[in-house]
Parts: structure tokens; sequence; C-alpha cells
């Protein structure tokens, strides 16, 4: 990073410093031929600093993180931005178009993809084009998802806590939960960390929809980065009020049903459910027959089921244990209300 502020450039165009370009960026073709264009914002400020990258929807049904993206292109006063932001709204547009996870394209996952390779099928090709032009350059990425249909998740952050630069990222983020781990092979924060580029995934709530609240708390979210970084001089670099980290050496499971039937939640995504606690109870069309089902160990429910029907062996609950100290804080809050 220069003292002076530097012109961004992708294979295409550049962007110079106190400059806002939209771009819809060739990532593909259709079988007739036409270009599949990804949508893209980039703003440069008139200040050197660092380079941060925003993406959302690279599964296509995802879209509480379109408008966490949007948000920061469109809405934000970016008068004094110091450093460059990359915003990617809708990365998997095909998904996007057809309201679905995967590219339509041999339902490939296009968060498998990545870096991608130049004359590797359609999935990786569009990755490789992606990741080298908007990814690579920058300084670090957020990378916004939801849970897969007919579940939700609390707001949380996926990092590889075992890389301070990682980890420095995710704890700016200032969520309450920190899910440590790589992620898999492919996965666009795992490969842009292992280049050098930072990168968590942050999930929030369930595809299919806007759900306010999480964007809000999102956008809060991404201001605590933008701050850490440096970006928004005047902003500030949020603290939650607790937090936990979840390593290996704290429990964590899917809870899957053993089961078929129609489920009564009885908890909520962000509860705290204590050992032997029923999370939710199972029963037949004619309810002459119930399987509850019970927390196995005290912890907190990060992502519940939506869809309240059930075949044996499919998920309910995502369950993370708590340490002692930070379970007595949210026991604490809970009983506040907070």
């Amino acid at each position: 990073m220069s003292d002076s502020p530097e012109p961004f450039t992708y294979n295409g165009g550049t962007v110079a410093p106190g400059e806002t370009a939209n771009i819809r960026y060739t990532v593909s073709e259709t079988y007739l031929g036409d270009p599949v264009r990804i949508p893209v914002t980039i703003v440069n400020g008139e200040h050197s600093g660092s380079t941060a990258c925003l993406t959302a929807a690279t599964h296509g049904d995802e879209l509480n993180g379109i408008e966490v993206v949007r948000a920061v292109a469109y809405e934000w006063d970016h008068s004094d931005l110091h450093g460059t932001i990359v915003c990617l709204p809708v990365i998997n547009v095909p998904g996007f178009l057809a309201q679905q996870r995967y590219l339509p394209i041999l339902d490939r996952d296009l968060n498998r993809s990545f870096p991608g390779y130049e004359t590797g099928t359609s999935a990786r090709r569009m990755a490789h084009r992606i990741y080298t032009n908007f990814i690579q350059p920058c300084d670090f990425v957020l990378d916004f998802h939801t849970s897969t249909r007919g579940r939700n998740n609390m707001l949380h952050v996926r990092a590889d806590m075992e890389d301070s630069d990682v980890e420095r990222l995710a704890r700016a983020f200032a969520s309450n939960v920190i899910i440590a781990g790589q992620g898999p092979e492919g996965t666009l924060r795992r490969e842009a960390s292992d280049d050098g580029v930072p990168a968590v995934t942050i999930e929030m709530g369930e595809a299919h929809r806007f759900q306010r609240d999480l964007i809000d708390e999102a956008l809060v979210g991404t201001e605590s980065v933008f701050a850490e970084y440096g970006l928004r001089p005047g902003a500030r670099v949020r603290w939650p009020g607790w937090r936990t980290v979840i390593h290996d050496d704290l429990e964590k499971t899917w809870i899957r049903a053993d089961s078929g039937g129609i489920v009564d939640m009885h908890h909520q995504r962000g509860a705290l459910v204590h050992e032997g606690t029923p999370i939710c109870t199972i029963t037949n069309p004619f309810m002459t027959e119930n399987d509850t089902v019970e927390a196995p160990f005290t912890g907190l429910l990060v992502g519940v089921l939506e869809n309240p029907v059930v075949y044996p062996g499919n998920p309910i609950c995502h369950l993370v244990e708590l340490d002692e100290g930070i379970r007595h804080i949210v026991e604490t809050r809970h009983l506040a209300g907070e």
C-alpha cells in the first residue's frame, strides 16, 4: 500500500482514485453464446488505504448478503474513503436467475471451484475470472452467505483462526460467534486466505429472503472491519458484548432426526439450550407417535430447521458448545431478555 492513492486495474478497465465504476463483467457465456455478466461496483477513494472485497450470492439463492454489499456500495458516504472497495453483490448470476444454490450448468457448486483455472470446467473458468480480477488484488475479503433452504443461521463468522491475518479480520467483524476452521478446499475464503488474502465467511439467516435485522447487524460488522483497516477514519471497531470462538476442543454438531415426521421446534436460532433440554418434537400425521430430540450437551443453537418436515437423517439444528465463562455470560443475558 503506497502513500498516494492508486488506480484499481482489472482485465478490461481501470478505476482511478476518486472514481466509482459500475461494471457488468463477462465471466462466461450461455448456450446461445450470449455473455454471462456479473455486477461489480468499484469505489476507489481519494485517499490511499486497504482494498476491501465484499462478495455475496456465491450460492444463487442466498440473498441477505446482496443487500449488505449493495448498501455499502450505494448507501454509504465514501467521500472520506481511505482505500478501495470492490463490491460483488451477485457472484453466481446463473444461480441467482434460477433462484437455486448451484450453477445450473451441470449443478456445479461455484463455492467449491475457487481459485479456478482458465481451461477448467465451466464453474472453474467462471471462478478464475472472478478471482483473478476482483479477489486476488484485494487486501481482505468478506464473503456473505446464508444457510441453505429450509434452515436458518444466527449471524456468525467462519474463519481459519490459526492464521493471524484471518484472525484479525474475523475478530474485527464483531460477531458473538466465530467457528474456527480452514473451510473446504475450493471455497472462496480458504483459497483466498491460502493465497495471502485474508478472507472470512459470514453466515446469516436463511435462503430466498431478506432479513433486515441480520442485514443491519452485518452492516455494523462491516463498518467495524473498515474501522480496523482504516478505510473509514470516523468509524470505530465494535465489541459485540461477548464472544466465543468454537475451536476443535469444543463440541459442535448437526443434530439429525432419527424418525420421519412433522417437527415442532421449541427454540429459535441463537437460543441457549441445556443438556437434556427438548429441542424439538417429531410427530407422525396422527400425533400418535412422538420423538423428542434432546440437547446432547449445553450449547448455542447456531442454526435451526425452518422447514418443519424431516426424513430420518435430516439435520434439525447446529449446536455448538460454550466454555463455562461464556456460558455464564450468555445465560445472564438471556435471562435479562437481551
